[in-house]
């Protein structure tokens, strides 16, 4: 493949958010930084999963990929999917070492944003797998305090 009339780094973002498997490895082999940010600090990885992209996340992950990378609010690859919901990336990341408790620049974390976006199957995944359900975000709320105050009675059922 000839990358040579864009930015190597501009076509691996297109291609993690598209889940363009052969391009990614394709720029990979040739050099390209695996961890680059975006302008909103956006890596392949946090774009390829966050696009549901499970194979794409994968081989970002393969080759090295940090699986705890955040973006410029602090937000990571797991963070992002408990919003969006996929929960079999989810498990992928989890496996591969994502930091459950990360906090991001307002201090939530992968369990608060599964909690506020109803992402039940994504509740469990995190708290089974040992959130830390006793942190607090930035206006002073736990995943728990969060499900009460929104109504999430699914959330509290796993929660408590």
């Amino acid at each position: 493949m000839d990358f040579t009339s864009s930015n190597p780094e501009d076509l691996l973002f297109d291609a993690a958010r598209k889940g363009d498997v052969p391009t990614i490895q394709q720029l990979l082999s040739e050099g390209v930084n695996i961890n680059a940010q975006n302008g909103r600090g956006f890596t392949p990885l946090i774009l390829a999963s966050y696009e549901g992209h499970l194979a794409a996340t994968q081989s970002l992950l393969d080759a090295g990929a940090d699986v705890n990378a955040q973006d410029f609010a602090g937000n990571t690859a797991l963070m992002g999917l408990c919003f969006k919901g996929y929960a079999d990336i989810a498990e992928l990341l989890i496996a591969r070492g994502a930091d459950l408790n990360l906090q991001n620049g307002s201090g939530g974390t992968a369990l608060m944003f599964a909690t506020m976006f109803g992402r039940h199957e994504l509740v469990r995944l995190v708290a089974d797998k040992g959130a830390d359900q006793s942190i607090r975000d930035s206006r002073g709320l736990t995943a728990v305090e969060m499900a009460e105050k929104i109504g999430n009675e699914e959330a509290l059922k796993v929660l408590h």
